[in-house]
């Protein structure tokens, strides 16, 4: 369940970390990567040497390392990672996630993750529950943060009660449990495309869009992150992937694109066709550089290929189909003549008139739409956050 996952886990300055030795034994154990930060306190409770030898990883407490001169980037960290687990958190350490306050690397790299994080409170049992605290833990989870909540039992002050960090073996059961529930595609081929096509009008121009690719590389990696065997078909884009396992081809062309969608597409369980591919390409294309002559340039076009209605005839019915829908006006009515003359199963509506929204930028807004025109709205958010959104839906409507 957990080979090859990618664990950081950040311990603070807590009597509890005495647990963090075990725990990260059951994880290695399971096949699980683990990397550990400390705060500069945490090594009063615990030494690097001990958690270094079980986890197989040099330990990291700071950014820079004057004695050797080497730097630990906290965005590399941050993206490396497939879930981050702070345990124990204290008090002191909780405050500084709540409100941003980044003075050591285990916190610079918990507002660098990408990953879903955990975190294992251990106090007493008046700082727990203080108004302050139980505000601060709220706020983590407002902020999508999982809290596995601390069990009552004798704390180090010699009281009873809420406070002692919840047990190695059940925190591990927890994260396996919060990636077994992430397999929802296990088994399946998914197509995924993505970014712009460039249609050529000389060797130095050509006809494109804004569209950057995020959108379609981060339902991607959801669906690899997921279980799925994912294939992106993607245009020209300077986004890359997080997860090594999907098949990426690159194409430029709609016609490209074209060939390399009806290459893959009897074989996809599901598509998702999240590329911007350009409706029109130049009858010809000029060998040489067109010089600037006179005021006016008139280029020929012709209509490329309709990816979609190639597709949606051909669709299987066990085949699931969804197709995005960039519009500026009459928005829902063309999203849903789209759905309905492609022969989709769902449409993805979203316009550049939303502020914050569509090509260029890292958040989108969207409604998606059902082949029985259920509308589900969502507020703006970042292009990750949609992607799950969007696969969770498919998730929905597949099962």
């Amino acid at each position: 369940m957990l080979k090859d996952k990618k664990i950081i886990i950040g311990v603070s300055g807590s009597i509890a970390a005495y647990k963090i030795p075990y725990l990260i034994r059951l994880l290695v154990k399971e096949g699980a990567q683990v990397q550990v930060l400390l705060t500069p306190s945490a090594r009063d409770f615990v030494t690097p040497l001990t958690l270094s030898t079980l986890s197989g990883n040099p330990v990291f407490t700071r950014s820079f390392n004057p004695e050797d001169g080497e730097w630990t980037s906290h965005v590399e960290l941050g993206l490396w990672a497939d879930l981050m687990l702070i345990a124990p958190v204290t008090a002191n350490t909780l405050g500084k996630m709540a409100n941003g306050i980044a003075d050591n690397l285990l916190l610079t790299t918990y507002l660098s993750a990408k990953c879903p994080v955990f975190f294992a409170p251990a106090m007493d049992l008046d700082m727990y529950k203080h108004p302050v605290t139980v505000g601060n833990i709220r706020a983590l989870q407002e902020f999508g943060n999982h809290l596995i909540s601390p069990t009552e039992g004798e704390l180090a002050s010699g009281l009873c009660g809420a406070g002692r960090m919840e047990e190695p073996e059940n925190i591990v059961a927890l994260i396996k449990e919060h990636f077994a529930g992430e397999w929802d595609f296990a088994g399946k081929k998914i197509m995924v495309t993505a970014g712009p096509t460039h249609e050529s009008i000389d060797p130095v121009r050509y006809i494109g869009n804004h569209s950057s690719g995020l959108m379609g590389f981060a339902i991607a990696d959801e669906f690899a992150e997921r279980g799925g065997e994912v294939t992106l078909v993607t245009g020209p884009s300077s986004c890359s992937l997080a997860n090594e396992s999907i098949r990426r081809v690159d194409v430029v062309t709609a016609a490209e694109m074209h060939d390399a969608c009806m290459k893959h597409f009897g074989d996809a369980d599901i598509i998702v066709m999240a590329a911007a591919v350009a409706d029109y390409t130049p009858e010809h294309m000029e060998t040489e550089k067109i010089k600037k002559s006179g005021d006016n340039l008139n280029i020929k076009v012709k209509a490329t290929t309709d990816i979609l209605s190639g597709m949606g005839k051909k669709k299987k019915p066990e085949q699931f189909f969804a197709g995005f829908a960039l519009e500026t006006e009459n928005q829902l009515s063309n999203a849903l003549k789209k759905l309905e003359r492609k022969n989709l199963d769902m449409i993805v509506l979203n316009s550049p008139k939303d502020e914050g929204a569509a090509f260029g930028v890292e958040t989108n807004k969207v409604t998606i739409i059902t082949k029985d025109k259920e509308q589900f709205e969502y507020d703006l958010k970042l292009k990750l956050d949609v992607a799950v959104d969007i696969v969770d839906k498919i998730r929905d409507l597949t099962n």
